[in-house]
């Protein structure tokens, strides 16, 4: 079992717990127990109650006794009346009032579980490095944990997810696409074209999301737009209409351009969005293809056999943009998205905070039933 596992069955325990203090024995343990120092152990159930009976004995001798003298007036005109150990607004049931406690017991467990399973949003943790990060739930589109996913920063590769997108969409996997002068250029990463000849666009296609080849993403522009400049512009359009509203692209790759951005959240609405097309996805899943003509294409996600419950996503780096990543995950029956950008540490920051997430969602939804539950036995 995983430390953060460890840790996550540990607070499930307490929360447990401290809806029982809350119930059944006093709401002051249930808040020492929930809000108290982590140096001091609190006691156990049954040392509560036997600390509890002289007080509990004593509350009740006041109450026989005030009952029988009725109620008195102070100098200052309030009722005198003993404090009972769990204090129940006048005309409220005893059942309201334990409802009642027991709900404010369950904010408190929520408040103090998030708390503890937050990743770090400052450098002093030193647990994740990237500058921008967002999870996202994939069903929802809600946000898990975000931190400056607003920010705007250059994209690296990870933009190339537009450049494949369009050209599922707009071409035939058979279709052949000519290679430029300009196109063979391009840098690294890529898988050699040569200007001149012409490819299948389903090779292609493989190149750019598995092997990240910009060669093939400026082939693949040029032979839908007419040129890169005018493929990215259309690539701009594509990200408004899927929900990316900060996203401006000014290259079909991703490499470092004046006037390009994208952010955390653009990113995850992006790839939210693209791996509802089956074509896409399926192709995010694989490890590895042959092209037509023999070439070996691997996947550059790790991810996909790594870490439990991946299902696709696309890395990139450029010295401006530091590390970024862009993925899907399913455990269960969650689904979550995970964008980071500005990364040292890549695939570690991915995989707590993939972690953190499913943990977040399982935590809620039992917090949720347990709530339900309860709330039933108390009507």
């Amino acid at each position: 079992m995983t430390a953060s596992k460890h840790r996550y069955h540990i607070l499930f325990l307490q929360v447990l717990t401290a809806c029982f203090l809350a119930v059944q024995v006093q709401p002051a343990a249930a808040a020492r127990f929930l809000g108290g120092s982590s140096k001091k152990r609190p006691p156990s159930a049954a040392t509560q109650k036997r600390q509890a009976a002289p007080k509990v004995k004593a509350a009740k001798k006041q109450v026989a006794a005030k009952q029988r003298q009725g109620a008195k007036k102070n100098k200052a005109g309030r009722t005198c009346r003993s404090v009972p150990l769990v204090h129940q607004p006048r005309g409220e049931s005893a059942e309201l009032t334990a409802a009642r406690q027991f709900r404010d017991s369950i904010r408190a467990a929520i408040s103090r579980a998030e708390a503890k399973f937050a990743p770090p949003t400052d450098d002093s943790g030193l647990q994740i490095t990237s500058k921008s990060v967002i999870i996202l739930d994939a069903r929802t589109g809600e946000s898990i944990f975000a931190k400056a996913a607003d920010n705007p920063r250059q994209p690296a590769s990870t933009i190339k997810v537009l450049t494949g997108l369009i050209a599922i969409k707009r071409l035939e996997e058979n279709e052949r696409v000519g290679v430029s002068s300009h196109a063979e250029a391009m840098p690294r990463s890529k898988v050699y074209l040569n200007s001149g000849q012409s490819y299948k666009a389903n090779d292609l296609i493989n190149a750019v999301l598995l092997e990240s080849a910009n060669d093939a993403s400026v082939a693949l522009a040029e032979k839908i737009a007419g040129s890169e400049p005018a493929f990215a512009n259309l690539m701009t359009l594509h990200a408004r209409l899927w929900g990316a509203e900060n996203t401006i692209c000014r290259t079909a790759s991703g490499l470092t351009a004046d006037g390009q951005q994208t952010t955390a959240r653009d990113l995850a609405q992006i790839f939210r969005h693209a791996m509802q097309d089956r074509d896409f996805a399926e192709r995010m899943r694989m490890t590895k293809t042959v092209t037509s003509d023999g070439k070996l294409l691997k996947n550059h996600n790790k991810a996909l056999w790594q870490m439990d419950g991946a299902m696709g996503g696309k890395t990139g780096y450029t010295s401006s943009a530091r590390q970024t990543y862009v993925g899907q995950f399913k455990r269960g029956d969650d689904v979550l998205v995970v964008a980071i950008m500005g990364s040292s540490t890549m695939w570690s920051d991915i995989r707590r905070l993939v972690d953190y997430g499913f943990q977040k969602k399982e935590q809620l939804r039992q917090l949720a039933q347990l709530g339900k539950s309860r709330g039933a036995e108390v009507r």
